[in-house]
């Protein structure tokens, strides 16, 4: 048997099953129509929100990196609780002016932007974080063509990183960014265009649950973000922190203590550098605001046995949640948070697999799992399915198409 991930707080049983928001997922499912589906909750997300706002020094501002989801209804909600927003394409700047978000609002980060993007961002008076001197030099042309000023800011590769993230995005080569040491002169040199300068960027890893690990990165980049503008000669207006808080997902994982990171964060607050006094400090946050609000129902559509194994076959699988399966970056396949959502509260009784309905052995959602007896039409439910679930899957594979995606 595998253990199985602890399954987000938040979540009750209402007659027996799942529910989501005080609504049983029976309910949500007839009301999407089909499943597979994705359920959001409002309430669990405004509860993170709420308890960075309790945590975090009072004068840190939030953005929300919208990679990790981008469903409308949901984007225009969080957008609503925080202070910003972090986009990563033009696709994305699309859907944040869909929704009638102000460009101000909104930062763009991310390697290899097309002149397209930067014409689009800087139309719209996004803040660039500039990856590379040839990228600025290339914007600062076409906002001339423009005739705008534009926002740029410097995407930083520190020479450290985040010890014990999901994701490693600073220290060393890196794609991502412009190495420190070049960045004084990179910054002497968009200052001197007469751009709107807006400071650094520095993001060095994602899915940490350490919070002295947080810690120790937090105080780096602010000893970084210091030292850059110092050797530029300049003070900095804005400094995006980056993020890296992670939620647990695996047996065995505990959750971060935001507390600690904050009391932290407020006593550096307490004694900031010149260059830093009157910067607008920013974390960037995507997964650990969305991630536990979300949940995946599937439907079993089979069940049976192989060599004396059972196997619950879904109508869902790796297409819609490809971290689940354990194909995106996981080094040794573990069962994520998993549930029979039709017998929520039933006690477990047998040993089974859950698998996808692709023709690929690949697509996996539960190993060897310990759960309560399931037949054909129960729902399934994949937790901590709110951030990089319908975003980061492959849903095209195998024809299959999306998931349904309500928010509630």
């Amino acid at each position: 048997m595998k253990a199985l991930g602890p399954i987000p707080e938040g979540f009750e049983a209402l007659d027996g099953e799942l529910a989501i928001s005080g609504r049983k997922v029976s309910d949500l499912v007839a009301e999407a129509g089909r499943t597979p589906l994705f359920v959001y909750s409002r309430p669990m997300i405004e509860q993170r929100v709420a308890l960075l706002r309790a945590a975090m020094p009072e004068r840190l501002k939030i953005n929300y990196a919208i990679k990790a989801n981008s469903f409308a209804p949901l984007l225009a909600h969080v957008a609503g609780l925080v202070d910003g927003l972090d986009i990563a394409s033009g696709g994305e700047l699309a859907m944040v002016q869909a929704l009638g978000i102000d460009g101000a609002r909104v930062s763009f980060a991310g390697p290899g932007k097309r002149d397209e993007e930067l014409r689009a961002a800087i139309a719209a008076g996004v803040t660039l974080n500039l990856e590379s001197e040839n990228e600025a030099r290339r914007a600062l042309t076409i906002a001339g063509e423009l005739g705008r000023t534009p926002r740029l800011a410097i995407r930083v590769n520190p020479d450290f990183e985040l010890k014990g993230s999901g994701m490693k995005m600073g220290g060393g080569a890196k794609p991502f960014g412009v190495d420190a040491e070049r960045v004084p002169a990179l910054a002497r040199e968009i200052i001197a265009a007469d751009c709107d300068w807006r400071g650094l960027h520095i993001f060095t890893g994602s899915q940490a649950l350490d919070a002295e690990a947080i810690i120790e990165t937090q105080a780096n980049v602010l000893d970084l973000a210091d030292r850059l503008a110092s050797e530029a000669g300049t003070d900095l207006p804005k400094l995006n922190m980056g993020g890296g808080f992670g939620i647990p997902y695996f047996h065995g994982d505990t959750p971060l203590d935001v507390h600690r990171v904050g009391r932290e964060l407020e006593k550096r607050f307490e004694s900031l550098p010149q260059t830093l006094v009157n910067a607008e400090i920013f974390i960037e946050l995507g997964r650990y605001i969305v991630g536990e609000a979300g949940v995946y129902l599937t439907r079993i559509l089979d069940r049976k046995d192989s060599h004396g194994e059972t196997y619950l076959v879904t109508d869902g699988g790796l297409h819609h949640q490809l971290a689940a399966s354990g194909n995106f970056g996981t080094v040794v396949r573990r069962n994520y948070p998993l549930a029979i959502a039709s017998r929520f509260d039933a006690p477990a009784e047998e040993e089974a697999n859950v698998v996808g309905c692709l023709c690929t052995p690949l697509d996996r959602l539960a190993d060897k799992a310990h759960l309560p007896r399931a037949e054909v039409d129960d729902l399934v439910a994949v937790f901590c399915a709110g951030a990089y679930g319908a975003s980061a899957s492959p849903a095209a594979f195998l024809g299959q198409g999306q998931a349904e995606e309500i928010i509630v």
